[in-house]
């Protein structure tokens, strides 16, 4: 791994709160734009972070299943997330590094705070661990893999029907 100049960790840190806001705020279209085509979406269930086929996986969406994912999100009718939930992140402790000519690793603590309005209309904890494969393209930043860690994603989890 190489050292990071101050210019390109202030790139990494602005562009992971740009796709956190656009997370947040449930704009898809924004959402995908920050993505490369290869990009792999995983929330391991287990003790891992082994996104094969094979290991538990809460999501583990490749780039078309992605795709699917979002456009169920867009059409608005989407059980789970009618009305959508009001959410907010909180992101922290971001480290980077680079580990190809363009491309770059990193972490970051983070808390979403999800108002489930459906049903129960209460508000909803979601800390864990964020670690991303961000490449450099000819269009800018781009996410080409992103691994989230629920710190409670080895017991019961409450239903999770957003971007997280």
């Amino acid at each position: 791994m190489q050292p990071l100049t101050d210019a390109e960790y202030r790139a990494l840190q602005d562009f992971v709160f740009l796709e956190a806001k656009y997370a947040d705020e449930s704009r898809y279209d924004a959402w995908e734009a920050l993505l490369t085509d290869d990009m792999q979406y995983h929330v391991p269930a287990g003790d891992g972070d082994d996104p094969s086929e094979l290991a538990p996986s809460i999501i583990n969406d490749n780039r078309s299943r992605l795709a699917t994912r979002l456009r169920q999100l867009r059409t608005g009718t989407r059980h789970s997330q009618s009305p959508p939930s009001v959410m907010r992140r909180l992101i922290s402790n971001l480290t980077a590094a680079r580990v190809a000519a363009d491309e770059y690793e990193v972490e970051a603590n983070f808390a979403v705070f999800e108002y489930q309005m459906q049903s129960v209309s209460q508000v909803i904890v979601w800390p864990g661990q964020v670690r991303y494969r961000i490449r450099r393209t000819a269009d800018g930043l781009r996410i080409c893999a992103k691994t989230v860690l629920l710190i409670h994603r080895t017991g019961p989890l409450p239903t999770l029907s957003f971007l997280i």
